[in-house]
């Protein structure tokens, strides 16, 4: 990390959480942060549900809400971006103040409740975007909507002609009932009808489901059935908790989502029994508590094909992203892996007894 971007994240953590985010997506947009461009290695590349990536390493939804940054955060050093997440209709989310950070802890809390401009100012940002790396929209719906199922639809079929992919997002905590989707009858019908908004696009893409961190084994089981039987293309495993164990912080009573270094073994031990269940016949994502190349190769032998980061950058920077790649590189290098691909859940057994 340079003197400037410690200094300046010195200056951000002094600042309201809500409006430093909002000062590091205005830095973005002018220029001012240095970019290294897409990093990639013959060990790095790899491709999941179709995309070609330089590397496995992604940015989670939730930080370019809006899609505001797309060109220069495909040119951070991602593999892929993903935006969002977007609803048909714009809201303002939750009241303030909603995101809460937690250093002792090296994690984050948030309740935004999918505050985004609306589907249609999004994709028209994305149809003007430069992108080096694939570029994917995660899909919400308005808290007052009487058909949130029909919301996803009306997201993706704006959306969809501009982006990669498309991400069913049913596991924000902030969205009351927004969960009760990842049931199965309810998911069964709402993955059925993305699917099938999916093939009325005139180009197709890949539709993964995120999913909790806080579902029981057979809630994980029926997901990974449901999953199985429609026609989606992956899984990211696994969105915030609203667990609160061992936290020691000041603000790790709020409500809201979890993120960050307290997320890493949960998510990671929900990401290896979904591979035990899936038995490789879909592609997982693995997201929650990525902050070094050591965590996001765990995540890789538990069962993930690539992975994703975000609440890591708030106590990093944009410069952990190279960093973790660069490392990785090594890693693999040193102990003579000719691409990551290989490695994809062979500490599965590990993970899933919780060792």
């Amino acid at each position: 990390m340079s003197i400037i971007e410690t200094a300046g994240l010195w200056l951000l953590h002094r600042m309201d959480p809500e409006r430093a985010h909002g000062l590091s997506i205005r830095a973005l947009r002018l220029g001012l942060v240095p970019l290294p461009g897409p990093v990639t290695s013959p060990r790095l590349a790899t491709t999941i549900a179709g995309l070609d990536l330089p590397n496995p390493l992604g940015l989670a939804a939730g930080y370019d809400k809006n899609a505001e940054v797309v060109g220069p955060l495909t040119r951070a050093g991602f593999g892929f971006v993903e935006v969002g997440a977007a609803t048909p209709r714009p809201q303002p989310g939750n009241p303030r103040p909603r995101l809460f950070r937690l250093p002792e802890d090296r994690g984050v809390i948030n309740r935004f409740g999918f505050n985004n401009d609306g589907a249609e100012a999004i994709a028209s940002r994305l149809s003007r975007a430069r992108r080096d790396v694939p570029v994917g929209i995660n899909l919400g719906a308005n808290k007052d909507s009487d058909d949130r199922a029909a919301d996803y639809l009306q997201v993706l079929r704006v959306c969809g002609p501009h982006v990669d992919f498309a991400t069913v997002n049913v596991s924000s905590p902030n969205t009351e009932r927004l969960r009760d989707l990842q049931g199965r009858e309810a998911l069964s019908a709402l993955l059925a009808g993305v699917t099938a908004a999916r093939d009325d696009l005139a180009r197709p893409i890949p539709i993964f489901l995120k999913i909790a961190p806080d579902l029981t084994p057979a809630e994980i089981e029926d997901v990974a059935e449901v999953a199985l039987s429609s026609r989606i293309d992956g899984i990211i495993a696994t969105n915030t908790t609203l667990a609160r164990d061992g936290l020691r912080s000041a603000h790790a009573g709020e409500k809201g989502g979890l993120s960050g270094a307290p997320l890493f073994e949960r998510s990671t031990r929900v990401l290896a029994r979904l591979s035990a269940m899936t038995r490789g016949r879909l592609p997982l994502i693995g997201v929650g508590g990525v902050g070094s190349a050591e965590e996001a190769l765990q995540k890789i032998l538990a069962g993930a094909s690539a992975v994703q980061l975000y609440s890591a950058l708030v106590w990093n920077g944009l410069s952990l992203v190279p960093r973790i790649l660069h490392d990785l590189d090594a890693m693999l290098e040193r102990d003579g892996i000719a691409n990551i691909s290989e490695l994809v859940g062979q500490d599965r057994a590990r993970w899933m007894k919780g060792d």
